[in-house]
């Protein structure tokens, strides 16, 4: 058995714009979203959605989805590990725009969508 690693931004790869200066909309959808309770330790599920402007990089899909799955174990809440998601995201990708929505399904009767945005600095 495999000790259990953190996500990190560093297991996202990249592979450069085929179409630099042009801005077109890049969406990933992954419904098979999991996490952890960090109260009850239950399982959380959702589907996060990326949609992101690439600069100069877009994002490697299968590195995306393994990242994604070293989630399973952490215990973390819906705002943490949306805004988690962008972070590391941006930090990977450094996109011109970048929308990371987790819509978590339901718990006791309440599902909970987060959104956040992340737009680069114009210098």
């Amino acid at each position: 058995m495999t000790a259990h690693q953190a996500p990190s931004a560093e297991q996202l790869e990249t592979f450069p714009n085929p179409r630099p200066g042009r801005d077109f909309v890049i969406e990933i959808v992954c419904p098979e979203f999991t996490s952890l309770c960090p109260l009850t330790g239950q399982p959380d599920f959702g589907t996060i959605t990326f949609r992101y402007t690439p600069a100069q990089l877009c994002v490697e899909l299968k590195s995306l989805k393994l990242y994604l799955q070293r989630f399973r174990n952490e215990g973390i809440f819906y705002e943490a590990v949306t805004n988690r998601l962008l972070d590391d995201f941006v930090q990977a990708c450094q996109p011109l725009r970048c929308t990371v929505i987790g819509a978590f399904s339901a718990r006791g009767g309440i599902t909970t969508t987060v959104t956040c945005t992340h737009e680069a600095s114009k210098s």
